[in-house]
């Protein structure tokens, strides 16, 4: 058996059995992918996949345990070669991270021109997403890293830890009445169209939540998934925005948008920064944590990783 084989039987079940899609994502032909599965499943005694015909039907109960071990055996393949990076590239190649928009464009441009100064050889790839394409791509690996709001603490196969706590705040325009407002009530926002998330994003859910639970249905007349956009449209008239104190926090005082904090209305929300469980990390995978949060430590992060701990809270 060898590597080949594992990464043929792993693709096609990412593929849904699909040999086509599968011999085109790891660029060889269909007869080779089909025979490499034979190859492995006669050397084990096992069927991996049940057929009808030359199509791969489902996985098998043993084909299960398989794909379960290749899992494990791919991973420290991958942790092999970020070793073998490590120490023939110290402190050099690419840190992916995986994100949403709203960490992209304000919180993760401080911490990553850090990043770049304390190591010039390292290069930024950023890959935006929705919070479960967030988790997907660290689950696929396609990221070294992984920050959201939402989604990450339910992967089992993703360590996921607390970075920093945010609440959601009003934006409107400097006139309107509820600029006047200390401390903008649920009714109140009932009342006015609003502008804010799409649902899987930036907390929306909270906001959703603490409607519900005083039975009132708010009128969100624009969902976006970019902070900038909802306050494009607030200013064009079409509704009091609801946003991530991140949004604004760079908005010059005295501007023609009034933010009003919300926490006593939606709550606290908790970014969390994830990686692939049994992941190796490289060195400046924990700087660049680090830069993000001072809850942060590479002790921690290892004894997170090592599996000594599933999950930690604020």
């Amino acid at each position: 058996m060898n590597l080949h084989q594992f990464r043929f039987v792993q693709e096609a079940a990412r593929r849904n059995l699909n040999l086509t899609e599968t011999a085109k994502a790891l660029f060889t032909s269909q007869p080779g992918v089909s025979k490499a599965i034979l190859e492995l499943e006669e050397e084990l005694g096992v069927d991996i996949f049940s057929r009808h015909g030359k199509r791969l039907r489902s996985i098998t109960e043993p084909g299960q345990q398989v794909l379960k071990a290749i899992e494990v055996i791919m991973r420290e393949v991958g942790n092999l070669k970020r070793i073998g990076e490590e120490y023939s590239k110290q402190d050099a190649g690419t840190l992916s991270i995986a994100t949403t928009h709203t960490q992209a464009r304000y919180v993760l441009p401080g911490p990553v021109a850090q990043l770049r100064r304390l190591y010039p050889q390292v290069n930024v790839s950023l890959h935006q997403g929705n919070p479960e394409q967030v988790a997907r791509m660290l689950v696929d690996e396609t990221a070294d890293v992984g920050l959201a709001t939402e989604s990450l603490s339910e992967f089992e196969e993703l360590i996921s830890l607390p970075c920093y706590e945010w609440q959601h705040v009003l934006v409107v325009p400097a006139g309107h009445p509820l600029a006047l407002v200390e401390r903008p009530t649920l009714e109140q926002l009932a009342a006015e169209p609003l502008v804010s998330y799409h649902p899987s994003f930036t907390g929306r859910t909270r906001i959703d939540r603490a409607f519900a639970a005083r039975h009132l249905q708010p009128n969100i007349v624009l969902e976006a998934i970019d902070s900038d956009v909802i306050k494009t449209y607030v200013r064009l008239g079409m509704g009091a925005g609801i946003v991530a104190e991140m949004a604004v926090r760079d908005d010059p005082p005295g501007g023609d948008l009034v933010a009003k904090p919300l926490g006593h209305l939606f709550g606290q929300n908790v970014a969390r920064i994830a990686f692939k469980r049994g992941a190796y990390l490289r060195n400046y995978v924990y700087a660049f944590a680090e830069l993000l949060s001072e809850r942060l430590n590479k002790h921690l992060l290892q004894r997170a990783l090592n599996g000594q701990a599933s999950d930690y809270e604020l």
